[in-house]
C-alpha cells in the first residue's frame, strides 16, 4: 500500500508543477473568473489517470471570455491539443475545455477546465462533493480507492465519483465487486451524490 500512496503523492506533486508551469489559475483570474480545483487532485486520490480538473465561474458565460483565457493557455508549448464543447444552452450552462499537456518526460496529462455560469445549477456543487469526500475518507477507504484505481486497466474510462460512491457509500472493497457494482449504473449521466 505504501507504493500506492507514493504514486498518488508523486502524481499530486507533478500536477501542481503543471498548474504552476501553465499559469492556468492566474490566466483565468485575469479574465475575471473564479477558478476552483476539483476532482481527484483536490482530494489526494490521483492514481494512474493523470487529469487535473478545474471548475471556473463567471457572472456571464460567453465563448469570447472563455477563448480569451484559453488562447493564452494554448500558447504554452506543452499544450498539444484543446477540445471545446459548448453546453451554454443546456442544464449544465457551461463551456468545456479539455487540454492535452505533454510533460518533459513525455507523460501525457489532461487538464479539464469547465467554465460554468455563476449561479447556475452546478455552481459550487462539485466543490462541495470534493470537500465532503475528503472529510469522510478514512485510511482504509483512501487505500481501497487508490487500489481500485490502480487495478483499473488503462483502457477503461471510469469517473472518479464512481469509485468514491462504491467504496464510501456501498462498502465495495475489491475490483471484481466494483465491476459488478458498475453494471447497475445508468450510463451517460452525472452521478449526483454527496457522502
Amino acid at each position: 500500500m505504501e507504493n500506492l500512496l507514493n504514486i498518488a503523492a508523486q502524481n499530486t506533486e507533478q500536477a501542481w508543477q503543471i498548474i504552476r508551469d501553465t499559469r492556468i489559475i492566474p490566466i483565468w483570474e485575469s479574465v475575471g473568473a473564479e477558478i476552483n480545483l476539483v476532482g481527484s487532485l483536490k482530494m489526494g486520490l490521483m492514481m494512474k489517470h493523470r487529469d487535473i480538473d478545474f471548475h471556473i465561474y463567471t457572472p456571464t458565460l460567453t465563448p469570447a471570455v472563455s477563448f480569451a483565457a484559453i488562447t493564452r493557455i494554448a500558447e504554452h508549448p506543452a499544450i498539444k491539443q484543446i477540445e471545446y464543447i459548448n453546453s451554454i444552452d443546456t442544464d449544465e450552462h457551461c463551456i468545456e475545455w479539455h487540454a492535452s499537456y505533454l510533460s518533459p518526460d513525455n507523460t501525457p496529462w489532461q487538464i479539464d477546465m469547465i467554465h460554468i455560469l455563476k449561479g447556475s445549477r452546478y455552481d459550487g456543487y462539485f466543490e462541495r462533493v470534493a470537500e465532503r469526500i475528503a472529510t469522510v475518507l478514512t485510511p482504509e477507504t483512501r487505500n481501497t480507492i487508490l487500489q481500485l484505481k490502480y487495478e483499473t486497466p488503462d483502457t477503461e474510462k471510469i469517473m472518479g465519483i464512481e469509485y468514491y460512491q462504491a467504496v464510501i457509500r456501498d462498502g465495495i472493497r475489491t475490483y471484481a465487486d466494483f465491476m459488478k457494482w458498475r453494471e447497475n449504473l445508468p450510463t451517460n449521466r452525472i452521478i449526483e451524490w454527496i457522502p
